[in-house]
């Protein structure tokens, strides 16, 4: 079974008083096909931009692995909400963050706070790229490229835009990085027409909505919806920040250990490929 959390204010304070509740509980005895750790459910703490494709991947495992009873439990929220959770005690096995940054502060200076019962400090591990795009749902896209995306979005002084909190969410920052390139950052700013969403979920969701009329969102959003060729156009991946994922191990459970394997192996890359990533060796 596949469990799905949407982060609120009080995450924390239920997780910690299931994981209080889980501690009083008796393990029960692993038959021979299965340890008890894989029948412990494995809580993952996951970028929203995962969404959509990590349900196929988590399908896959169970089933090549041939563990129909491993029950797996995901959060999603922006990469610096889940930093925040895990900082402050949530009880995660496994952080997937839409960066590189925060699985490199974790393993660095508070994993082994966080696991004091646990010296082991697992390290960072690459398991996919994003992709940038700009999508609409009221104007058409159609036939667009680098030279007339910078024209359509200085043109049009009336258009709102909505990118991911820079802060928060690493293909917010992508988005950021790539006007400030253009230089047209500033003057979108000045003229109040960047909208900027809580995560990349959130920028999706004004695009789509047709609150706002073009969204800078992830790729693999618009894969996952079968997006027609004129509602998006996929930036070139030189031109903003790579937006390359990383993953960390929080917990010294098996389980952890052999999905986090599985996110990189041949038959995980293949579910990030189909969903509109970039491959990783």
């Amino acid at each position: 079974m596949i469990k799905i959390i949407t982060m609120t204010s009080a995450y924390l304070a239920l997780t910690l008083t299931a994981c209080s509740k889980e501690q009083m509980t008796q393990p029960v005895q692993a038959d021979a096909d299965n340890t008890t750790e894989q029948s412990q459910t494995l809580r993952i703490a996951a970028a929203a931009n995962l969404s959509d494709v990590l349900p196929e991947i988590i399908a896959g495992y169970k089933k090549d692995k041939s563990l129909p009873a491993q029950e797996i439990e995901v959060t999603y929220a922006s990469s610096g909400k889940l930093y925040a959770q895990i900082t402050s005690g949530a009880p995660y096995d496994i952080f997937l963050s839409a960066n590189q940054e925060f699985p490199a502060k974790l393993a660095k200076e508070k994993l082994g706070k966080i696991n004091s019962a646990d010296k082991t400090i697992h390290q960072p591990f690459t398991y996919t790229q994003g992709q940038l795009a700009l999508y609409s749902t009221t104007k058409s896209l159609q036939g667009l490229n680098a030279a007339t995306l910078n024209e359509l979005l200085m043109n049009e002084s009336d258009s709102k835009i909505t990118i991911a909190n820079p802060e928060l969410a690493p293909y917010g920052k992508s988005a950021q990085v790539y006007l400030q390139t253009q230089n047209i950052y500033d003057a979108l700013t000045e003229q109040k027409r960047i909208i900027q969403a809580e995560n990349i979920g959130q920028a999706f969701q004004y695009a789509h909505t047709g609150n706002v009329d073009y969204g800078f969102v992830a790729q693999s959003q618009l894969t996952a919806m079968k997006a027609t060729p004129e509602q998006f156009y996929t930036l070139a991946p030189e031109s903003y920040p790579p937006i390359l994922q990383d993953g960390l191990v929080l917990s010294s459970t098996a389980a952890a250990t052999d999905f986090s394997d599985y996110l990189r192996s041949p038959a995980g890359q293949q579910y990030f490929s189909a969903a509109g990533y970039l491959a990783v060796d």
